[in-house]
């Protein structure tokens, strides 16, 4: 029987290994990493499905193929699953701005959505806009998900291992092929020194009576999860401060009260600080690590998300799960 372990057990790490006991129901297969949950940068992402037109695969074919699977695999769950466990439900809202007519039209979007459109007059009139439109779209809640790909992973007899990695060598010899989902780790674990963080920090806000979501020119957002909103946020690349800043907690609150007055009324839960693991192109492929001693380790890679990790690591997942079936049935035709 293969083993195979996943590195990572973020959104990313879990869908590929849910994904790979789909694909090789007969394959052990072992989850390790020193964060889970709450712990990791998952659980802060709003998770909203809107991919920027900066998320690049290799190809515009490829980048298309890795969305058009995400967004079905979440539509899928939608369809079947109950959001309050999965954390997966519809959300609708606006892209608003006075200054930038291009950006509140997403090319990727309105070939995938079902609904995509210009807004009425009357609703930029609502809210003091001159451009925008609405859209219908999915929103995965990691603080839900990621405990709901947890149990399913379990229950199917994974292997959850809490370990801290300081290279990829340190498992060779032990897996016949390591996933590496390691986000923002690979830059350790893999000397790959173009990922690079981009700091992100929001706001999580009960405010019940917000039911759409909202994006205004760039950076600024209003998202409505399960029990919270998230403001945001920041953009900050190749900034490795992992504290909240006063300055930027100010600029948000002050952008985002700006959209919805009535904010002011909410109940700041918490703020948040995370870096989202980018990378000019993400990176999912195979390669066959060689370390001293004539020792190898065969790697499928699939990491550098950037801040759209939630929305298509599905889409990823599925491509890097084909990999470790064609090189385990490749293997086997050689014995």
């Amino acid at each position: 029987m293969p083993n195979v372990a996943v590195v990572g057990a973020g959104i990313v790490g879990l869908t590929t290994a849910t994904l790979l006991q789909d694909a090789l129901p007969a394959t052990s297969v072992t989850l390790m990493a020193d964060k889970f949950l709450q712990d990791t940068t998952s659980d802060g992402a709003a998770g909203i499905y809107r991919p920027g037109l900066q998320f690049q695969g290799l190809s515009p074919e490829v980048t298309r193929r890795w969305l058009e699977n995400s967004y079905k695999y979440y539509k899928d769950i939608l369809h079947a699953g109950d959001p309050e466990v999965t954390g997966v439900k519809k959300v609708s809202g606006f892209h608003f701005s006075s200054q930038y007519p291009d950006i509140v039209v997403n090319p990727f979007l309105k070939a995938i959505l079902e609904e995509h459109r210009p807004c009425t007059q009357e609703e930029l009139d609502l809210y003091g806009y001159k451009y925008g439109s609405f859209m219908t779209t999915v929103l995965t809640e990691c603080r839900r998900f990621l405990p709901y790909l947890t149990k399913k992973f379990k229950s199917r007899g994974g292997s959850i291992v809490e370990r801290h990695l300081t290279s990829m060598e340190d498992l060779a010899g032990d897996f016949d092929v390591v996933c590496n989902c390691s986000g923002f780790g690979s830059r350790d674990l893999c000397g790959d020194l173009t990922v690079t963080p981009i700091r992100g920090q929001v706001f999580k806000v009960r405010a019940p009576w917000v039911k759409y979501f909202y994006y205004v020119d760039y950076d600024t957002y209003i998202l409505p999860g399960f029990d919270l909103l998230t403001l945001g946020g920041t953009r900050q690349f190749d900034s490795y401060s992992s504290e909240v800043c006063r300055h930027d907690a100010a600029a948000i609150w002050e952008r985002c009260t700006q959209v919805l007055p009535g904010l002011k009324n909410g109940e700041i839960v918490r703020q948040w600080v995370g870096w989202r693991p980018y990378r000019p192109t993400v990176r999912v492929e195979r390669e066959t690590m060689t370390f001293a001693g004539n020792k190898t380790l065969e790697v499928v890679h699939n990491y550098g998300h950037g801040g759209y990790g939630v929305m298509t690591a599905p889409g990823t997942s599925i491509d890097a799960v084909k990999l470790v079936v064609d090189y385990l049935a490749s293997r086997k035709s050689k014995l």
